[in-house]
């Protein structure tokens, strides 16, 4: 959602209004000036669909994010049911990323408006809770890698059903985080 500097200035004066006024409302004032003081107003349509006609308008930046932090859900959820042995053989095949696996966030200086949308996820929306108080600072550009490894990640994850991602699933995706030769 694109809205006008003037559209912006009156919605923070009706939510200063409805705070002050301590107005009861479906409407959270304070959301409402968050998303537009983060310039993350795309969350209107997720916070309150039913007052927003269509669906799919999210940016390239907020589909990148939502897929980077679903994917990275799957890898530490997958990696914390491992036994040690299967821990161990996961080093061996990711050795840059397959030992503890986190995600480390994403770039603040390169990256700020995906950092944005990661924060406002976790913290105003309430998805992908946890990595709520944890999205960090990454100070490396992480976006092309996590690109790649969610390239590798969509055909697996559409076939895994109840199962979790396997070893070797797991050191494919982590590996893909590599650059490739055409980086």
């Amino acid at each position: 959602m694109k809205l006008t500097n003037p559209e912006k200035l009156i919605l923070l004066m009706l939510s200063e209004i409805h705070e002050q006024l301590k107005i009861k409302s479906d409407i959270d004032p304070a959301f409402v000036k968050e998303a537009i003081n983060s310039r993350n107003t795309w969350g209107f349509e997720w916070q309150y669909p039913s007052l927003f006609e269509g669906n799919g308008s999210d940016s390239i930046e907020v589909t990148d994010v939502v897929n980077t932090l679903d994917m990275w859900w799957f890898i530490e959820t997958c990696y914390s049911n491992l036994n040690e042995a299967d821990k161990e053989k996961l080093a061996e095949l990711s050795p840059f990323y397959g030992k503890d696996p986190k995600f480390p966030g994403f770039d603040g200086n390169n990256e700020g408006e995906l950092l944005s949308i990661a924060k406002f996820l976790t913290e105003q929306l309430d998805r992908f809770t946890s990595f709520k108080g944890r999205i960090n600072n990454s100070h490396t550009p992480t976006i092309a890698g996590y690109r790649r490894m969610y390239e590798t990640f969509e055909p697996i994850r559409r076939l895994l059903g109840p199962r979790g991602l396997t070893v070797e699933e797991l050191g494919k995706v982590l590996n893909a985080r590599n650059y490739s030769s055409g980086d």
